[in-house]
């Protein structure tokens, strides 16, 4: 797949393959960045529903194409197709299909609980998914994290949630959006945790690839239900949905799951928390938008806790390690 030209780097244990997978996070950290600006905008014109949708099956129209264009370009007799096949056991593939329907119910759940809670609440408690991903890969998964980590996530998610805390002040309290919040965070340490148990199993095509076809095929029935605007209808609007899926959806999202093959699914999560930072950061550079004692406090305790968490070697790396191999090598 995809993977080949990347997979000759990973083997090489040289300066290069060790600075590779940091690059790669902070350019998926850069796309990801960009997300609030696009939706803010597109949903001007759509709902948030609808807006998901089409970032959704453009995103699958892209992987789609990237993986015939990759298929047609290598001609490898080998590779590792688009759909599971055998010799794969039924629990990885239900890992698969768990990843994509996880992923659409963590959108989801996070977009309606803004519209019944306030947006600080909202982007508060959507901020606590590192912990329920940590808790569930040490639960269910036998990950093991130090102390140098777990007080840097702590201080992390503090931090997230002190950057907007004069806005969460002033917002409306919503127990049910409240709740709905939360149960998104752990939808999203779901999928993160979900991703890393299958990362080598499947190539990184076919993660995204499964994903976003499950994701739309389940927003079909409700955009149709529920939503009396479907796809935008003006040019501005289609640029946008197109950036969503993209530049966030694609470019992101895929970056984040190829990292997961070199980092934990825990500092993942974690290092996600640095969207606030770069979000403000260019807000001040860009907008002259004024960052108040919390913003920079909280900015503070995120990098803090990051670097903490950093320094804790036997939790930065994933716990798969597994190479991957084809069905004809995995036959071999």
């Amino acid at each position: 797949m995809v993977e080949n030209q990347l997979n000759l780097t990973e083997e090489k244990p040289d300066k290069t393959s060790n600075i590779l997978p940091i690059i790669i996070v902070i350019i998926a950290l850069l796309a990801l960045s960009s997300t609030a600006i696009f939706i803010k905008i597109a949903v001007s014109e759509m709902s948030a529903v609808a807006t998901l949708f089409n970032r959704l099956w453009i995103a699958t129209i892209i992987f789609g194409l990237w993986s015939g264009i990759n298929q047609a370009r290598t001609q490898v007799k080998d590779d590792q197709p688009i759909l599971p096949q055998q010799p794969y056991p039924i629990k990885e593939i239900a890992f698969l299909i768990a990843v994509g329907l996880v992923h659409v119910l963590g959108r989801l759940s996070w977009t309606w609980s803004l519209t019944q809670t306030g947006a600080a609440n909202a982007n508060a408690l959507g901020s606590l998914n590192p912990l329920f991903t940590t808790l569930g890969g040490w639960l269910f998964f036998n990950q093991v994290f130090g102390r140098k980590f777990i007080i840097g996530l702590i201080l992390a998610i503090i931090g997230a949630i002190g950057v907007g805390f004069e806005d969460l002040l002033r917002s409306n309290y919503n127990f049910t959006g409240d709740a709905v919040a939360v149960i998104s965070s752990i939808f999203y340490a779901a999928n993160f945790l979900l991703i890393e148990q299958i990362r080598n199993k499947f190539s990184v095509l076919t993660i995204l690839v499964w994903r976003c076809v499950i994701g739309t095929s389940l927003m079909i029935p409700i955009v149709l239900i529920f939503e009396k605007q479907v796809f935008p209808v003006t040019l501005s609007g289609w640029l946008v949905v197109f950036a969503l899926g993209a530049i966030c959806e694609a470019l992101g999202h895929g970056l984040i799951v190829y990292s997961l093959k070199s980092f934990s699914s825990g500092l993942i999560s974690l290092l996600l928390l640095l969207n606030p930072v770069i979000v403000a950061i260019l807000a001040w550079i860009l907008f002259s938008e004024n960052l108040s004692v919390f913003n920079l406090l909280g900015l503070a305790l995120i990098l803090g806790g990051i670097y903490l968490a950093i320094s804790s070697k036997e939790s930065v790396q994933s716990s798969v390690n597994i190479p991957m191999q084809s069905p004809a090598e995995s036959e071999s």
